[in-house]
């Protein structure tokens, strides 16, 4: 009786021996797309008439790969051959450039001369090359305990997923946010610790592919703001300067991004917006509270602190310095009091000895200016007992003093000698 096609399809279903000793195992074991694969047959027993492979979990014509006669060498393909699939004499089947799907259940059904059947069971599982995932995330810019971090490993393979976080496997506490998949990372109220960058990867046993890497940014922010000084030294409260010395006070603060900066003097802004302010030539009238203001304009929070500037113990004594020392004919000149009385009732200054007749000005405490026989119009007095006189000219180097009375009425004349340098 000869077997041809399909012929011998109907005996076996009167003659199915379900001993299943046959068994099949891929070689390689793990292949990957594209290479070749042989279903290598174990088991075969007695004299074969015919070979029919399956593609599928059932012995369903649908799924039949091909047929093979033994005695012939004929083969005939069946409603799964892809046209890479072929029956060796041995009962193996070759799969020539496989794809990820030829994965699945392979069945072999056998036909010996006594039409009697066997069948025996394999799995073929093709892992593909896979393709470099992408990092997609719902922002790379949050907000520190305020914001929530959602990361998504998108990869079109169902191939496990690994994360990495600045290069190394990704710590358990951040892996405690994975989906159960694994695919997606979730973080509610996101930490400043946890920026940086993150990477995910696909693998399968024989390809493996990581994702570029996509930075986070973790606004935060200011916190511990701190005046130093000079940048270096960590201030108190009080900062004691020299007269007539400079000093710089900057502002420190821990955040991202860095913070905009506002500083006060006795609670006036000044017209400073960087993280340092100089003082310059110390006197009394620089004495007082200097505050900065951090802002942070992504976290929406600010911080301040607070110092207190004052003049050294050595500046105690009152004397009076002119600035600039040797002023030119046509300057202004400033004659800057140090350590005047806090307790100022009123001063004058006097162009010459202490005299009543020839007092140049003096102030009250309501602010008001007396002008005396000696003023020029030229001359301006301030409340730290500073006098400026302006356009100078040759008659008015000489002697000035100043006189001081304290509400307590302590009473304290100081002189200092003006001199002023004819122009070249």
């Amino acid at each position: 009786m000869a077997l041809t096609g399909y012929s011998w399809l109907l005996l076996s279903a009167v003659f199915l021996n379900v001993r299943a000793e046959i068994s099949i195992t891929p070689e390689p074991a793990q292949p990957a797309e594209g290479d070749n694969v042989t279903l290598v047959v174990h088991g075969l027993s007695g004299e074969l008439l015919a070979y029919n492979w399956y593609a599928g979990p059932t012995l369903s014509v649908s799924y039949l790969v091909a047929s093979y006669i033994v005695s012939t060498g004929d083969e005939t393909p069946g409603p799964t051959h892809t046209g890479r699939e072929t029956v060796r004499p041995d009962g193996s089947l070759d799969i020539q450039g496989v794809l990820p799907r030829h994965s699945g259940t392979y069945i072999l059904q056998t036909l010996n001369r006594q039409f009697q059947t066997e069948v025996g069971y394999g799995h073929l599982q093709v892992y593909e090359i896979l393709a470099q995932p992408v990092v997609v995330a719902n922002n790379t810019a949050l907000v520190e305990r305020r914001d929530t971090l959602r990361l998504l490993c998108s990869s079109p393979s169902p191939a496990e997923v690994r994360w990495f976080f600045n290069g190394e496997a990704l710590p358990i506490a951040i892996r405690l946010g994975l989906s159960p998949d694994g695919r997606v990372l979730t973080r509610h109220g996101i930490r400043r610790e946890e920026a940086g960058a993150y990477q995910c990867e696909v693998w399968n046993p024989v390809s493996v592919s990581r994702s570029e890497p996509i930075n986070l940014t973790v606004y935060f922010g200011p916190e511990r703001v701190a005046i130093l000084q000079d940048s270096t030294t960590r201030t108190g409260c009080t900062i004691k300067v020299d007269f007539n010395t400079s000093i710089t006070l900057w502002c420190v603060s821990r955040s991202c991004p860095e913070p905009e900066y506002v500083w006060a003097f006795n609670g006036r802004a000044l017209k400073n917006g960087q993280d340092h302010l100089n003082i310059s030539s110390m006197t009394a009238a620089q004495e007082g509270t200097y505050t900065c203001i951090a802002k942070n304009t992504k976290t929406l929070l600010s911080g301040s602190a607070s110092v207190v500037v004052k003049l050294s113990a050595a500046a105690v004594a009152m004397m009076i310095v002119p600035i600039p020392a040797k002023p030119m004919e046509g300057q202004d000149v400033t004659l800057t009091v140090q350590g005047y009385p806090k307790d100022l009732l009123v001063y004058a200054w006097y162009r010459g000895p202490a005299s009543e007749p020839s007092r140049l000005l003096s102030q009250l405490p309501s602010g008001n200016w007396i002008a005396g026989p000696a003023h020029t119009g030229r001359e301006v007095g301030f409340a730290n007992c500073s006098l400026l006189v302006q356009k100078l000219n040759l008659t008015d180097a000489g002697r000035y003093t100043l006189k001081t009375v304290t509400l307590q009425g302590k009473t304290e004349t100081l002189e200092v000698e003006l001199q002023v340098a004819r122009e070249c």
